[in-house]
């Protein structure tokens, strides 16, 4: 802990060899945003690319490869244009049940990592939890090959590994927003750096489908694991836990941005803040965060984790269809998320709407809309185009929760912020556990359409819950126990920012 409490109090050499690098070039809290949006992607696509290799890895003839029995008619053809690739069958002869636990297990280490990541990150350093969270998901990628030859228990350790990494992200990165964006930039900083969990989705699955058919399931873990060494240097390097503590910056984006969050421009010795226990979990405005994230989180997985599948079994896609149809959605959704994260901000910074309203309807997009897409879903067969839109669109609209209630945790409470989302992230990794095991267990004997409908209708209910919680008790008020009991007095709610701040900030 003395260690860590050194990198921050003295962080590193740079300070007095570099005093100010970034004048006149991009500004600090951008490259933090670019880097963290980076970590983020690299984080997911080594979480998502077992997914996709996953189906070069099993051996299908030997499990009994899925989709060949149809119930009531209900089976797709291989394609619609009738022809049939066959693809090699992979090593390993991994039943249901054993591929359930190796897709799940990541999120056994994000459980127990989440809450004890966020207070390391609020009381010594955010900077170094999160770089600690990208280099153990590289080692244990890269080791994956050799365990996957070993056992696959081997394998479960190295997920479980990985979810150990997983689980700090968010909370890191909650903390370091907290310190450097600015309120009038908080909706597009916070996209920007979630919204990198898609773009990593896309380039994983893209990465792993090409990979997979052309070099072997191996390469997967070998190309992706060590390309993201690289990311590691620039983070250690570039980014420090706030802007008192940054070489890289000019004088006035650190002034600007400590004054807009209502600090000091010299950072004296931080007073550590215990969490109120009983005022968080029985705050509705958290409370409300927590449900949404739970709910969302069920929708967020399904589709992340178990499309490829819907794809193969269902739809009948081969390898490299399933790679692009399932990824490039997650780049719509990148895009979506900044474009109306962009517009939610200057409506807000413009007194239009508040950052209750910004908030809740950015998490209406995220909810209203997959549910109705997984509604049509269920009557559309074996179309195979409308199907494709279909959950492009969904996808699509989740970006919406990057400015909704995932970032709420900062409005009503930037003191506790990673503490926050430790503690929602944490409940709602429940899905992840439970959504591969019961997606296996409805189509291990009968994958076709009416079993997936059966999924399709649970999802679209939680999404309903959703909508319905957030919209009544979603708040973006900054909670008066945020400081010792006493409410702040310029709440994000009851002050928006003018066009001043925003011309200000812009300048800046």
């Amino acid at each position: 802990m003395e260690a860590i409490q050194s990198m921050v109090e003295k962080p590193l050499i740079f300070r007095e060899l570099t005093p100010n690098l970034s004048p006149g070039c991009v500004p600090s809290r951008y490259i933090l945003a670019v880097l963290g949006s980076i970590g983020m992607a690299i984080v997911y696509g080594l979480k998502v690319n077992l997914s996709v290799a996953m189906v070069g890895m099993l051996n299908h003839s030997a499990i009994g490869g899925g989709g060949d029995h149809g119930v009531g008619g209900e089976e797709c053809a291989a394609t619609d244009a009738g022809h049939v690739v066959e693809e090699p069958d992979g090593p390993f002869a991994w039943s249901g049940g054993v591929r359930g636990t190796v897709l799940s297990c990541y999120f056994w280490g994000y459980l127990v990592s989440q809450i004890p990541g966020a207070r390391i990150a609020e009381q010594f350093s955010a900077k170094w939890v999160m770089f600690f969270s990208v280099s153990i998901n590289v080692v244990c990628t890269l080791l994956t090959p050799v365990m996957a030859n070993a056992h696959y228990i081997a394998v479960v350790v190295m997920r479980v590994g990985e979810g150990i990494g997983g689980g700090v992200t968010f909370p890191a990165m909650h903390v370091l927003l907290s310190k450097w964006a600015p309120p009038a930039e908080r909706s597009v900083m916070a996209a920007l750096v979630y919204a990198g969990t898609s773009l990593g989705t896309v380039i994983s699955m893209l990465m792993a489908g090409v990979l997979t058919a052309n070099l072997g399931w191996e390469s997967v873990f070998y190309v992706m694991g060590g390309l993201s060494l690289i990311w590691c240097v620039l983070w250690a390097a570039l980014v420090q836990d706030s802007p008192q503590q940054q070489p890289f910056i000019s004088q006035e984006e650190r002034t600007m941005i400590v004054t807009s969050l209502g600090g000091k421009t010299d950072e004296g010795p931080k007073k550590k803040l215990p969490v109120p226990w009983r005022a968080v979990l029985t705050s509705p405005a958290f409370l409300a965060i927590l449900v949404s994230h739970v709910c969302s989180n069920w929708g967020w997985y399904m589709l992340l984790i178990e499309l490829p599948f819907y794809m193969k079994q269902v739809l009948k896609f081969n390898m490299t269809e399933n790679a692009v149809t399932t990824s490039l959605p997650f780049l719509s959704l990148w895009l979506f998320s900044m474009v109306l994260s962009k517009l939610l901000d200057h409506l807000r910074g413009k007194g239009v709407i508040t950052t209750t309203t910004a908030r809740k309807v950015g998490t209406l997009f995220a909810s209203a809309v997959p549910a109705v897409c997984l509604l049509s879903l269920c009557y559309v067969g074996c179309a195979r185009g409308a199907a494709v839109a279909l959950t492009a669109i969904a996808i699509t609209c989740i970006g919406g929760m990057f400015c909704g209630f995932l970032a709420n945790h900062i409005d009503i409470a930037p003191n506790f912020a990673g503490t926050l989302m430790a503690l929602t992230n944490t409940v709602a990794t429940i899905p992840g556990i439970i959504v591969p095991q019961f997606v296996e267990k409805l189509t291990d004997k009968n994958p076709t359409i009416s079993s997936w409908r059966i999924i399709f209708f649970v999802t679209i209910g939680l999404y309903v819950v959703e909508m319905v919680v957030y919209s009544v008790f979603g708040s973006g008020e900054q909670q008066p126990w945020n400081n010792d009991g006493e409410a702040k007095s310029d709440s994000t709610e009851t002050a928006p920012l003018s066009d001043a701040d925003d011309k200000k900030t812009a300048e800046a």
